[in-house]
């Protein structure tokens, strides 16, 4: 990778809005059977019918208020970014969260985004942290093998994140960890 990742500046970068696009063949399908007491979670990929395309929607953007604590690093190039990690602590549980983790397509498959990441791992392991922890969609296959292939694993999953529905609309939140330590 020969593009320089510099810290974002919050004042400088805040309210950026970061444009999640991507066109998957595939999800992975959460099936949860239930037998008395007993519960069986089945996350298994699947092959859609039509490909899923994803298109920026607008609240994907850098330091919101809620974020604790952030620091962002990314990719820029005459004053456009493209590519970008956010990180906030979850001091409770002594965890860093990805909040964001974006690259634009002409630099997918180079190795930007586990540059990103090392980033994020490395605060981590400054400031003593026990995980990292982010979420992803499961109709988002190419970033849930990326996780994977990193090392991170998973850790839940939450079948009413986005909307009630989530399952059918295969879009459920998955999480996943990576541990220090």
């Amino acid at each position: 990778m020969d593009k320089q990742i510099i810290e974002l500046n919050k004042a400088e970068w805040q309210g950026t809005s970061l444009p999640f696009r991507y066109t998957a063949d595939t999800f992975f399908d959460v099936e949860i059977k239930r037998t008395g007491d007993n519960f069986c979670v089945d996350i298994v990929e699947k092959p859609l019918d039509a490909p899923y395309v994803k298109t920026p929607h607008g609240s994907d953007i850098l330091f919101q208020h809620w974020v604790e604590q952030p620091i962002a690093w990314g990719i820029v190039q005459d004053g456009k970014l493209l590519a970008a990690i956010e990180t906030a602590t979850e001091n409770w549980s002594n965890r860093l969260i990805v909040t964001e983790l974006w690259v634009d397509e002409s630099l997918r498959r180079k190795g930007v985004a586990t540059a990103l990441m090392d980033k994020a791992i490395k605060r981590a392991r400054d400031e003593g942290r026990r995980a990292v922890v982010l979420e992803a969609q499961s109709c988002n296959p190419g970033a849930i093998r990326f996780y994977l292939n990193y090392g991170y694993e998973l850790i839940g999953f939450d079948t009413c994140a986005y909307q009630n529905n989530d399952v059918a609309r295969r879009e459920v939140r998955l999480d996943f960890g990576y541990f220090l330590n």
